[in-house]
């Protein structure tokens, strides 16, 4: 298996976000973020991880895209931190935070890496936080006018869009469990910031459509193939709700759909309640394409002691099955399913892996770093990916997570995804054989 197996206009590139790379958290006007609030609260990253300086990316993108290069990538990904360049989350706007991105723009242009912005990856500003952030409409207004400037500011150089990363993510996470900024709990929570965030979807969408001339313009999903732990009735409605949140609840509303139900009172009644024709005229929105980010499959069993949901992850490990460093099952036919699960809606026209990779326990060993188990997995998900695109999934490009080892959310410098290492104290960048591997597959 060659890259070029997947055709001449398939798009490879690596995928990278603002708070987890750029550091500079809070120099150069930038604004606080909701990451940089939580980080400081004492147990809330691991070993007390914190994004302040995490990879220097604001002082060594220019390496760093080289590095992209060398590698044999043709796009880069990255987010723009909302308050660098709204610190208040809107109104006056820090000019030394719109010069910045346009100067790692231009770095990619110069090196023709085609860049692909992400407007909203999880760095709500923390002005906006104490206003209730994505649990009040008032989000929706602020959101609108920081898509806006983005689009004014760079859409004349800069065509490919992704409105919003992983929605169910930082609304379960961040607003129902606690765990990841800004640490909110509770179903009304969660409820209200799935509302606004499926507005703002739609909404960011339809600026970068009225703003920018031929914008390609999507938004991406987390997402897992969700499998029932047996064939007991009660394991198959749990494993349907999880399904329901996971992998429906987003995209569903954007393609004209209702919210889904799964039978479940609780999402039936938030689904009635916005079903008028104004909420879901404001939810739709035809994305050019829609992203994909999976790692991992889940396998759920029924738990009444579980509340609201009723279900429980039976982790890999307890499963006797291989996964990574960070627990999660390694299933390239999971990654094969869930891509041909979305195919399946005929209203999605164009399909891009806007992350994937793996977490593993890398070792250093006279200056080299030999991650084989990465180098397998990759093989793996790739040789899935093209079976999914030859049984008919309109799969048009390819986003690896991530360039380099970074700030990993709440699991601080734990977690090593990248395909280059980093030494966090010197900042010195390491290439893996992973990204040597990955070197001489896009040559081919």
């Amino acid at each position: 298996m060659h890259s070029s197996d997947f055709g001449p206009d398939f798009i490879w590139g690596i995928a990278t976000a603002a708070t987890q790379i750029e550091g500079a958290a809070n120099s150069y006007g930038k604004g606080l973020s909701i990451w940089d609030t939580f980080a400081g609260k004492l147990g809330k990253i691991k070993n007390g991880g914190n994004p302040k300086i995490a990879c220097d990316f604001y002082h060594k993108y220019s390496e760093d895209l080289a590095l992209v290069k060398l590698l044999g990538f043709k796009a880069f990904r990255f987010s723009i931190a909302w308050s660098r360049i709204l610190p208040l989350g809107r109104g006056k706007i820090n000019k030394e935070g719109l010069k910045f991105y346009h100067e790692v723009i231009d770095a990619c242009l110069a090196l023709d890496l085609t860049p692909y912005i992400t407007l909203y990856h999880w760095d709500l500003p923390e002005a906006l936080s104490k206003e209730g952030g994505w649990t009040v409409y008032s989000i929706n207004e602020a959101f609108n006018e920081f898509v806006r400037l983005c689009a004014v500011e760079y859409g004349y150089k800069v065509k490919n869009w992704i409105v919003l990363n992983e929605p169910f993510g930082y609304t379960s996470l961040g607003y129902m469990l606690g765990v990841h900024a800004p640490g909110l709990t509770g179903l009304e929570n969660f409820l209200n910031a799935v509302k606004h965030t499926a507005i703002a979807q739609a909404e960011g969408g339809r600026i970068l459509r009225s703003e920018i001339i031929n914008a390609n313009i999507g938004t991406t999903f987390s997402c897992s193939k969700i499998i029932p732990y047996t064939d007991k009735q009660a394991d198959i409605m749990a494993a349907e709700r999880v399904n329901c949140l996971m992998n429906r609840l987003f995209i569903e509303p954007a393609l004209g759909l209702d919210f889904p139900t799964a039978n479940w009172d609780i999402l039936e009644k938030f689904a009635i309640s916005n079903s008028i024709w104004r909420y879901k005229e404001k939810m739709t929105f035809d994305f050019d394409f829609i992203g994909l980010q999976n790692y991992f499959p889940l396998v759920i069993k029924y738990n009444t002691f579980v509340p609201i949901v009723n279900a429980w992850e039976v982790k890999a490990k307890s499963r006797h099955k291989p996964h990574t460093a960070m627990g999660w099952e390694i299933n390239a036919e999971s990654f094969y399913d869930i891509i041909m699960q979305f195919a399946s809606y005929p209203a999605i026209k164009n399909i891009m892996i806007t992350e994937n990779g793996a977490a593993f326990n890398d070792k250093m060993i006279n200056s080299t770093i030999n991650d084989q188990e990465r180098i397998d997995y990759f093989k793996a998900y790739l040789a899935a990916l093209l079976k999914a695109k030859k049984n008919g999934a309109p799969v048009t490009g390819y986003f690896a997570w991530t360039l380099i080892d970074n700030f990993e959310w709440a699991e601080g410098y734990k977690a090593k995804f990248g395909l280059v290492h980093n030494d966090f104290r010197t900042q010195k960048r390491t290439i893996k054989n992973s990204g040597y591997w990955w070197q001489v597959f896009l040559k081919k």
